[in-house]
């Protein structure tokens, strides 16, 4: 194994920041197309002449895609350089936006997609090992607030994109204005990466590939057909989703029995810190929120309002501005005063957009909704750089990037998670209204109204839990960070 000089601690070198700088953008440019089909699929129905039910693969398929590869990346972090993994990430990426930009139908179309949702996979957690890896500690919360742009305003601003685009051009053009971007950051990043850490040969192990392949590709396959239920599906949801779990119950006995021999595919042991545990729980939660709130606003404005798809992302969009602009000074702050005065604030901010959304009805002003997006959106900023930092920077460093994997892991989950729950209460509420002979504008308002109640109840869990997380910003008391070379 290799080892490098070490950066001293006061400063991060120029290299370094180049590094970190082309992976952002890699990744941010990555999770944008992760929602920026949603506003395409109605437009993408008429063109290949599909159902709504086969459309929706294209959003599906790519979140099965992720769920099954990030919780590898613990291990292909080990096994390959940093080089390797972007280069193989960039390659997949940019692959499969060419494939997807040219594809004559949909079976084509979906395929780029999963290539591209292979690519992006591995970006994600690689950005935040390599973070973790180089950057000081008392410097994280800063670069942290970068990523936290990457996670939570790339995927609020992609439906604002696409509707601005498809307003005027066709659905291609939303792969052919990504692959100049993805490919300008391939060549600048070849250029640029250089390799981090040491790496090592772990022993492969195909079973428990296979394992959470079935495990996290079903919870989400499940998730994603309650969520989506009202469109029909040809597979009972109750089936992916016992098949998932007692999958996962399988892969998480075989990775605590390898562990102790160190031949885990994802470690577990960062379960056994608990600043990684509750600040993991508690990141879970307001990704659930995010998630959800970016299905319902939408639905509210659109079924219950009768705004288009254009003026909805635009109305969407101050809140994910928000977030990208609070965020690197919530990092700064969290390098200066530590998480819980960060997060204990802001969940109770989250709290109160969730309960005041409950208010929304047919007759409120847009304005109203605007501002208790913006919110939601800055109390959110006010969480996640420091549960993310906090949470991570508790683990010593060999297990950085088993602690990224499954954070990664939890996100594609609890993004899903939130959206099932909060469109299922929306649909079964509508669905009994419009039964006991309500109309169909009445019966949507009432609906979005009772799922915003159970996001304002499970919020509650998040202001509780938030004053148990660690009040220093210092977690990290492994050795220093190490220099690309």
């Amino acid at each position: 194994m290799q080892t490098q000089d070490a950066v001293p601690e006061e400063e991060l070198s120029s290299a370094s920041k180049m590094l970190i700088g082309v992976l952002v953008v890699a990744s941010f440019v990555m999770i944008l197309n992760e929602t920026i089909m949603s506003v395409a699929l109605p437009r993408l129905m008429i063109d290949l002449t599909i159902t709504a039910t086969t459309a929706q693969w294209l959003t599906t398929g790519f979140m099965l895609t992720m769920a099954v590869v990030i919780p590898t990346t613990g291990y292909l972090f080990q096994r390959f350089t940093l080089r390797q993994m972007f280069i193989s990430a960039m390659t997949l990426f940019s692959a499969g936006t060419l494939l997807a930009a040219v594809a004559p139908g949909f079976e084509i179309l979906l395929a780029g997609r999963v290539i591209q949702a292979g690519g992006t996979a591995i970006m994600l957690p690689l950005l935040i090992t390599t973070v973790l890896g180089l950057v000081p500690v008392h410097k994280r919360g800063k670069m942290m607030g970068v990523i936290s742009i990457v996670i939570a305003v790339a995927p609020a601003v992609g439906p604002t994109i696409s509707g601005i685009i498809l307003d005027s051009f066709a659905w291609r053009v939303m792969f052919w204005l990504v692959l100049p971007i993805a490919l300008v950051a391939f060549g600048v990043g070849a250029a640029l990466v250089k390799n981090v850490g040491a790496t090592s040969k772990p022993p492969f192990d195909a079973i428990s590939v296979v394992l959470s392949a079935f495990a996290f590709g079903g919870i989400i396959y499940g998730l994603a057909g309650i969520g989506h239920s009202s469109e029909g599906s040809s597979v009972p949801v109750w089936i992916p989703l016992v098949v998932g779990f007692v999958a996962l119950v399988v892969f998480v006995l075989r990775q605590l029995a390898r562990q102790k021999e160190g031949r885990a595919l994802l470690d577990l042991r960062p379960f056994s810190t608990p600043a990684f545990s509750i600040g993991l729980g508690l990141l879970a939660i307001s990704l659930m929120t995010l998630f959800g709130a970016l299905i319902l606003l939408p639905i509210y404005l659109q079924s219950v309002r009768g705004l288009d798809t254009l003026t909805t992302g635009l109305m969407l969009l101050p809140g994910g501005l928000m977030m990208g602009v609070l965020a690197p000074f919530v990092g700064r702050a969290f390098d200066r005063i530590g998480a819980r005065p960060l997060v204990v604030p802001g969940t109770i901010v989250v709290s109160a957009a969730l309960w005041l959304m409950t208010l929304l009805d047919a007759e409120s002003p847009l304005a109203m909704a605007i501002g208790i997006h913006v919110l939601l959106s800055a109390g959110l900023a006010l969480i996640m750089t420091p549960l993310m930092t906090s949470s991570l920077g508790s683990l010593p460093r060999d297990l950085y990037s088993h602690g990224s994997a499954i954070l990664n892991t939890v996100q594609q989950l609890a993004g899903a998670a939130g959206t099932a729950l909060f469109v299922t209460i929306m649909s079964n509420t509508a669905a009994s209204r419009i039964t006991g002979g309500t109309d169909g504008i009445s019966a949507s308002e009432s609906g979005v109204q009772a799922a915003f109640v159970c996001g304002g109840l499970i919020s509650l869990v998040a202001v509780a839990g938030s004053f148990f997380i660690r009040q220093t910003s210092q977690e990290s008391t492994d050795a220093e960070p190490v220099a690309a070379h």
